[in-house]
């Protein structure tokens, strides 16, 4: 669902809310619980709307120091705050077999991982396989031309090849600097339009993409149905990062607006203070958030 038929179902569900609220209005409050109790919540984006649970995610990233200190207490601790996914960034000197290992004890799933594409593809892609990846992201590029894009594009597309063969599909995580125009070209249109739509997939960093001035929801219409995974981080008005629900990005329009085809709501934070705090209050809000 993209371009004008998502525009379509976002217009339907914005005249049913509509009536709805012109229902409570006139006093049915009591007939549409649901919807009087969502007019209190999110930024003006009301509905009933929400994350499937299964969707949820987080990026071990966040939680690098914690694992480093206690790997096996801190996927238990995942766990019990209630996530069964994990994007994965390294495995903290385990082997793959061993993390899986871990993974599988605790009844959580690494759906996901951020990988490089310049060493040893048939090993990243081995390990990929044991540790469960149902899709793979690069999770950095940045050069100072835009024929140094497109050459990395190339090599992005040529092992995105490689990955589909062995059935994990491959995106490209972004950050800021890809929206910023070199010679008057963005960076991410050419990595975008020097990659198959088959092949390469999108994983839009949401605090990274306002951060470099894009609107999401324009973001995702552009390059629908490529975007499949969200990393979910919140932005203060004057740009620093904190939790997801603790800033100003209006999630509830974003995700109302693009949820079709999303495959994972990753929570993320690059430098959180309390990584566990970080991951329960993540948590608590993609389960709770109603759009």
């Amino acid at each position: 669902m993209c371009g004008e038929e998502a525009e379509q179902f976002h217009s339907r569900r914005a005249l049913l809310r509509g009536a709805a609220t012109a229902a409570v209005a006139v006093g049915a409050a009591v007939a549409l619980p649901s919807v009087a109790s969502a007019a209190t919540e999110g930024s003006g984006h009301h509905g009933r709307g929400r994350v499937p649970v299964d969707k949820i995610s987080i990026q071990l990233y966040s939680l690098r120091t914690a694992l480093q200190a206690d790997l096996p207490g801190t996927l238990s601790a995942l766990a019990d705050i209630g996530y069964r996914k994990v994007e994965l960034a390294g495995t903290y000197g385990r082997t793959a077999e061993e993390f899986r290992a871990l993974l599988d004890k605790n009844h959580i799933k690494a759906t996901s991982t951020h990988v490089g594409i310049d060493g040893d593809l048939d090993k990243t892609i081995a390990d990929a396989k044991v540790l469960g990846n149902i899709r793979a992201n690069v999770p950095w590029a940045n050069f100072d031309t835009i024929d140094g894009w497109k050459q990395f594009a190339g090599r992005l597309d040529t092992a995105a090849r490689k990955f589909r063969q062995a059935g994990i599909p491959l995106g490209y995580h972004n950050h800021a600097h890809e929206f910023a125009p070199i010679g008057g070209v963005r960076p991410y249109d050419v990595l975008t339009r020097n990659t198959n739509p088959r092949y390469v997939h999108l994983e839009i960093d949401l605090f990274w993409a306002v951060e470099g001035g894009m609107d999401p929801v324009s973001l995702y219409r552009q390059h629908c149905p490529r975007v499949v995974q969200y990393h979910v981080k919140d932005r203060t008005a004057d740009g620093k990062m904190v939790d997801p629900g603790k800033g100003v990005i209006d999630f509830p329009r974003i995700f109302s607006h693009t949820r079709p085809h999303l495959a994972e709501y990753i929570v993320e934070h690059d430098n959180p203070t309390d990584p566990l705090s970080t991951a329960q209050t993540g948590f608590t809000y993609l389960r709770n958030v109603r759009f």
